[in-house]
């Protein structure tokens, strides 16, 4: 049976680049092959065209990602 989800709940990559605080989309695709445990794509149409994600999944990672430190820390600001 096919995985329902909310339309409401999808999410494109700016949007995971915000949720996980990273300064440009591209790096989500980076992510993907660095975290073997970060959420699939619910709507993946191929090579160059557009994934989706469920914010509520990308949300729990992130939190996920927080607590156990494995994020990089944040740049420091310019002096």
């Amino acid at each position: 049976m096919p995985r329902r989800v909310a339309v409401d709940d999808l999410i494109d990559a700016q949007e995971v680049a915000d949720i996980l605080q990273l300064a440009h989309r591209n790096t989500v695709s980076q992510y993907q092959r660095r975290y073997d445990d970060m959420p699939k794509p619910a709507v993946d149409l191929g090579e160059g065209r557009v994934k989706l994600w469920l914010r509520p999944e990308m949300e729990r990672w992130a939190e996920d990602l927080q607590a156990t430190g494995r994020t990089r820390p944040a740049r420091r600001a310019a002096r």
